[in-house]
């Protein structure tokens, strides 16, 4: 035993550790080993792992979310990844062309099935409002094109002797319409895809009532008053886009007609009133649209002959001096005599 200059006793220490060391060995306490490595197995799967697939495409089915009746464009726009607003405006197209957009979209209808429904439990968290986005120049500029369409459709006709009636103007600004529409499904930005959508109707429906009026190429826009006074006077065409019009033909003498005067007359949108001698046999080929007829006080018809009242040369001698072709769209029309 070492005894250090203070007097301290230290050896003790190296003999009690002794002792501890050995009643761990003799009670089995002793020190885990170290973990073994891990081993590295080879994968299973090859390497490297094959490029993943296409995405699936989603079913076929109608939209709860984005629907305006039934949601079948809706349903669409998620199938084909092409904007629900060109399917709507398709299907308007079809209905406008033949009626048969209405077919077609409730045959999808009943064989579409119903998208899932959301569930209702629990509220949904509000999103955070997104920036707006600046307003696309779409909608400008498709007024702007309606607008040099029109001005060089209205030059060619001061220019040339092309006299076009409403169907071209209402024609190319409903083409520049959906032009329009086209470029605002791809263009970024705030468009005005309704106000455009409600501009294609409104056109399409003004061309579908402009193509069945009989619009006469130089027939013009205002009231007309024709009374002519001999046979030489007599034209053989009169006609109108709009207005009301009047053809006096009652000032003729009946004696001075050695051949039936053929007149054809074209009336667009107005009221067309017709006035012969009353001496005089006419055969009317008579075609209008809406609006009551009159013919010489028989109520309506739709043509044939019509010998002439009292005993004047000519009267009821198979022989017509008058032979009339009206074709009226809009307005009232009425045959008599003077």
């Amino acid at each position: 035993m070492i005894t250090p200059a203070g007097g301290t006793r230290v050896g003790w220490v190296p003999s009690l550790m002794s002792r501890v060391t050995s009643v761990a060995h003799a009670s089995g306490m002793t020190a885990p080993p170290p973990p073994a490595p891990p081993s590295v197995d080879p994968p299973d799967a090859a390497w490297p792992p094959p490029p993943p697939g296409p995405p699936a495409r989603p079913a076929l089915r109608r939209s709860r979310s984005d629907k305006m009746a039934g949601g079948v464009a809706g349903g669409l726009a998620d199938y084909s990844g092409i904007d629900p607003l060109l399917w709507r405006v398709g299907f308007v197209a079809l209905t406008l062309a033949g009626g048969t957009g209405i077919l077609v979209y409730l045959l999808l209808w009943v064989v579409m099935p119903a998208g899932p429904r959301r569930s209702g439990d629990a509220p949904a968290e509000r999103a955070p409002a997104a920036p707006a986005l600046p307003r696309s120049p779409v909608g400008r500029l498709t007024l702007a094109g309606i607008l040099i369409a029109a001005g060089l459709l209205v030059l060619v006709a001061r220019l040339t002797d092309w006299e076009p009636g409403p169907r071209p103007f209402l024609g190319v600004a409903l083409l520049v319409v959906g032009l329009g529409l086209v470029a605002a499904a791809f263009v970024p930005g705030r468009t005005a895809r309704g106000g455009l959508v409600a501009l294609g109707v409104v056109l399409s429906l003004a061309l579908a009532v402009a193509s069945s009026v009989p619009w006469a190429d130089g027939g013009g826009v205002g009231d007309r008053d024709y009374r002519p006074g001999s046979v030489a006077e007599v034209r053989d065409r009169y006609a109108l886009n709009a207005g009301d019009m009047t053809v006096d033909l009652s000032r003729i003498d009946v004696a001075d007609i050695d051949a039936p005067l053929r007149i054809e007359i074209d009336h667009g949108v107005g009221d067309l009133d017709v006035v012969v001698p009353r001496g005089a046999d006419v055969e009317l080929e008579l075609d209008t649209g809406v609006g009551d007829v009159q013919v010489f006080d028989r109520g309506s018809s739709d043509g044939g002959y019509y010998p002439g009242s009292g005993s004047g040369p000519g009267v009821d001698d198979d022989r017509p001096e008058f032979v009339l072709t009206i074709d009226h769209g809009v307005g009232d029309t009425e045959v008599s005599r003077g």
